[in-house]
């Protein structure tokens, strides 16, 4: 006989926003307390963590692991050199990428695993100093490193009080401001943020300048400024930039002959086949250095309503040009 198989699907219920206020209400009382409590200890661990000459590695186990691993990263992204390192993997072989001039960094709310007690003690045998985040003082982890900061939580959020979530809330939030405070003391800027993330889209942005991106050599189009129309528009067409450099006989830059000067060229003469482009061409074009920043470029060619753009040195040389799809393209703007 078939046995059939009931599926039973709960459904949220008017309980779940109330549910939701009581999580939130909870995390932020917990870090309301972590708050108050902030003392010299946090200074402290912030001198620790500038003075390093080695690096920070970040340690923990399950959710305090997790927690670790977001902490190592912000470290390391805002100018203090940090790493993960599991506290598992650590007593399976990992701890061989610790060195004396390194600061341990742990996170074990009950500050009693087993694995973060041997960190420690092989830590204290290299002389590798160790900072502790526990929500207990008085624990083994808490009372044998070398400074410890208290993340102690009056309940967790979850209504069992046993699932890691204040805790992992304030744990979280301390390593935040840890890295805060050193990147704050370090005079940490955007540039340098940008240096750290040189594929986000502030890295492009501070990071890519207009020599990376302009268009020049061959790829340019060039004509002279007794160049008929209709030759001009096959330079154009080749080059696909929907302009022209218009060059005096020593090729310095006199003007750029465009899609829009052509059209209005059209409406001024109708035949425009016995014209050169000094006939219809934009003199004394907009230009921009190659060391400028390509966002600028960007900036300065959106306020001018802007396609194209000269690139040219301090002594008027032309060196290429830009156009705002290579903007695009390059994910500046």
């Amino acid at each position: 006989m078939d046995k059939t198989t009931t599926t039973v699907t709960t459904t949220p219920t008017g309980e779940t926003l109330a549910s939701a206020h009581r999580t939130f209400a909870i995390e932020i009382a917990a870090l309301q307390a972590l708050d108050a409590s902030l003392d010299d200890t946090f200074r402290q661990a912030v001198s620790m963590l500038l003075d390093c000459q080695g690096r920070v590695v970040v340690t923990g186990i399950g959710k305090s692991g997790h927690i670790a691993r977001k902490i190592a990263a912000t470290l390391a992204s805002t100018g203090t050199p940090a790493f993960f390192m599991h506290g598992a993997e650590a007593v399976h072989g990992d701890l061989g990428m610790l060195t004396r001039q390194d600061i341990v960094l742990a996170i074990s709310y009950s500050g009693a695993g087993q694995e973060l007690l041997t960190v420690l003690s092989v830590a204290k045998r290299m002389g590798a100093a160790m900072i502790s985040i526990t929500g207990y003082p008085e624990s083994e982890l808490a009372r044998n490193a070398d400074l410890h900061l208290n993340a102690h939580v009056a309940q967790e959020a979850c209504p069992l009080n046993l699932a890691p979530t204040a805790s992992t809330t304030a744990a979280l939030v301390l390593g935040d401001a840890l890295a805060v405070a050193c990147l704050e003391a370090r005079g940490f800027s955007r540039e340098d943020f940008a240096r750290s993330h040189p594929g986000g889209a502030l890295g492009r942005r501070l990071l890519t300048f207009v020599r990376d991106v302009m268009r020049q050599g061959s790829a340019l189009p060039i004509v002279t400024v007794d160049t008929k129309v209709p030759d001009a528009l096959v330079e154009m067409s080749a080059k696909g930039m929907g302009m022209t450099i218009v060059v005096d006989d020593k090729q310095a830059p006199v003007g750029i002959f465009t899609d829009g000067d052509l059209r209005r060229l059209i409406a001024r003469h109708g035949d425009i086949r016995l014209l050169t482009v000094a006939d219809g061409m934009s003199r004394n074009p907009k230009s921009v250095p190659p060391g400028a920043l390509a966002i600028e470029a960007a900036t300065l060619m959106d306020a001018g309503r802007l396609n194209q753009m000269l690139v040219l040195d301090d002594t008027g040389l032309l060196l290429g040009a830009l156009h705002m799809h290579d903007l695009l393209a390059a994910k500046v703007i």
